[in-house]
């Protein structure tokens, strides 16, 4: 097994996770086998029980396992499944040696960092990286780990100090360290500094790791007099040092360092020359090609709690992309903060009252997540109506089903008390309720988490279609709250049909109205399990019918085989349906395409 080490300097949010992903491309276009560690510093457990504002979104494991978002770019862009074992936190280490210590495994000795801390964390490396997580039998040839946070944090000295120990361990020729670093431009000088980066360096070999490639994060290509300064005081061949520049896609990140040659340099410390052929990138080069050149637009509006940071909902702003792209459209989000649509917000905030329904009643298109907590509930519930009678499509994800629930039965059963216990633990017409196997004393780990099937009850439906005409699927889940089996009948009596469920028949997973364009409320997170090449059933059918080309999309016999696919050969066909007022040519699979908000800073 090999290993290559992603570290970060200087400041955080340098896009550690994009390069490791990028690398993991690299090298499987160099026909290698890969996987992914992830290793955060934070004394959590996992981050299910994270605010979004504090880590950005919890992505879902097919296992269960809530997990850093990095993991969900891992998946997406390698095209594999990892497990919860994947992503390591000082708290997962400290837990295990401390239960071996309770058990007695240590045999009377002092338990201290170094070693039984450093020894878990290797031990926990080399376990986790023979995990197959590719669908092949067998361990991969290359894992790449990436350290969270940046050089120099306190909370990350005990993972340096394993990971000096391992790289020493394992020796020559089986260890590369990318430490990817900041040279910033101060606008006074207009120069690239790169003095943050030598303080960076030579932090990093004080404790004991030697960068063996540089990964420069800046505005612009490095100048050849700044390289040779980072070789000359980093003790980096210049060869090795490649630039990050800011590109208008992510697509383009695999292809920088392909073209600066990363990966051969990346291949001759791990003694790889010989074995590895050279990079087949042909598809990436047309995604990146072709993403810039979309034009036609689809608006779709977010109407979430936490829209104030694109990263809590990272892989919804994911599956809405590759589902646009597909559709051959470029995709503009206009984030809607829920509470800004509520009646108390037009009294306090009257201008914030009127841009959220501006941009609400603007879109093409409409979409609630997931989320947790009270606020801005009604004004999800206020959306969810205004979708529902003005035939605007609409997608619920877990809440955003769930409120449409509780929107239905107040709107037309008239029930006007109607509501989650969630939200009203007392109310007389709960169309959501707590599941019984759940915990209200334990948050960790006590939801309704990963992969769960789901059967459809009749196969004509939108959604039964979308998926390919199956009679199942397996869909990552994250709730603690379902949609209420006695009030089950009665909403389908007035015209809500419950057209998922799952394999008691009793829990409801995906609700349509059948006269309405599309509106489809799921209780699972389509989401986490969107690849570039394969976009999500449901997202692609928000977006179809966006832009007005469901009925094409459903009645297209390409359609099964485009979903089912395992690398969707037949996803160029779907592009062919909406090439309509398309610049581009059509693509031979699906591309990815920049996000462009209304004025929040999206652009991934």
């Amino acid at each position: 097994m090999k290993y290559i080490l992603v570290t970060g300097g200087v400041v955080s949010g340098l896009g550690k996770g994009v390069t490791a992903s990028s690398i993991g491309v690299l090298l499987k276009a160099c026909g290698l086998r890969v996987t992914s560690i992830k290793i955060d510093p934070y004394l959590n457990t996992d981050a299910g029980t994270m605010s979004p504002f504090e880590h950005g979104e919890v992505f879902v494991l097919d296992d269960g396992g809530e997990v850093d978002l990095d993991l969900g770019n891992y998946e997406r862009f390698l095209d594999i499944k990892l497990t919860r074992d994947n992503n390591i936190t000082t708290g997962k280490i400290y837990q295990f040696v401390i239960d071996k210590e309770r058990r007695g495994d240590y045999l009377g000795k002092t338990v201290q960092v170094v070693p039984h801390i450093t020894d878990a964390i290797q031990e926990w490396i080399e376990r986790v990286a023979m995990i197959p997580v590719d669908g092949k039998e067998g361990p991969a040839d290359v894992c790449v780990i990436e350290l969270g946070g940046t050089i120099g944090d306190i909370e990350s000295m005990p993972f340096i100090e394993a990971l000096g120990q391992f790289s020493y361990r394992v020796g020559p020729g089986n260890f590369c360290l990318v430490h990817v670093s900041l040279v910033p431009v101060l606008n006074v000088v207009g120069e690239q500094k790169t003095k943050p980066t030598q303080h960076s360096v030579r932090g990093l070999r004080g404790l004991g790791l030697t960068p063996n490639i540089l990964a420069c994060r800046s505005a612009k290509a490095l100048d050849d007099n700044v390289k040779g300064k980072l070789s000359q005081f980093c003790h980096v061949p210049v060869s090795n040092i490649v630039t990050l520049y800011d590109v208008s896609n992510i697509w383009h990140i695999p292809l920088l360092l392909k073209d600066q040659k990363a990966h051969e340099a990346i291949l001759k410390e791990l003694d790889l020359l010989g074995v590895a052929r050279k990079p087949a990138l042909q598809e990436w080069m047309s995604r990146a090609e072709i993403c810039d050149n979309l034009h036609e637009t689809v608006r779709i509006a977010m109407v979430g709690k936490y829209t104030g940071l694109s990263d809590s909902y990272l892989s919804v702003l994911k599956a809405l992309l590759h589902a646009s792209v597909a559709c051959r459209r470029k995709l503009i989000v206009d984030w809607v903060p829920a509470s800004d649509l509520e009646d108390a917000t037009a009294k306090e905030s009257p201008s914030a009252y009127e841009s959220a329904w501006s941009l609400l009643k603007g879109a093409d298109g409409v979409l609630v997540p997931g989320g947790f907590g009270d606020r801005g509930v009604q004004g999800k519930i206020l959306a969810a109506r205004y979708a529902r009678e003005n035939n605007v499509p609409y997608l619920g994800i877990c809440l955003g089903m769930q409120i449409a629930v509780v929107e239905y039965a107040r709107s037309v059963l008239k029930l006007q008390d109607a509501n989650s216990t969630e939200f009203d633990p007392d109310t007389a017409n709960p169309c959501v309720v707590f599941m019984p196997e759940g915990s209200k004393t334990h948050m960790g780990g006590t939801m309704r988490l990963g992969s769960r099937r789901t059967f459809f009850q009749d196969i004509n439906c939108k959604s039964a279609k979308l998926y390919g005409n199956v009679r199942y699927v397996d869909e990552r889940h994250r709730h603690r709250y379902e949609v209420n089996p006695e009030m089950v009948l009665e909403l389908e009596a007035a015209g809500l049909q419950f057209v998922g469920r799952d394999e008691t028949g009793q829990r409801m997973e995906v609700l349509e109205l059948p006269t309405h364009p599309y509106f489809v409320g799921v209780q699972f997170h389509p989401e986490f399990k969107s690849w570039p090449g394969k976009p999500s059933a449901l997202f692609l059918g928000l977006i179809a019918a966006s832009c007005g080309y469901l009925e094409t999309l459903l009645q297209s016999p390409c359609l099964a085989n485009t979903m089912t696919a395992k690398h969707a050969a037949g996803n160029g066909a779907v592009a062919k349906l909406f090439q309509k007022g398309s610049k581009a040519p059509p693509p031979n699979g699906l591309i990815s395409n920049g996000v462009y908000s209304n004025g929040n800073g999206v652009h991934v």
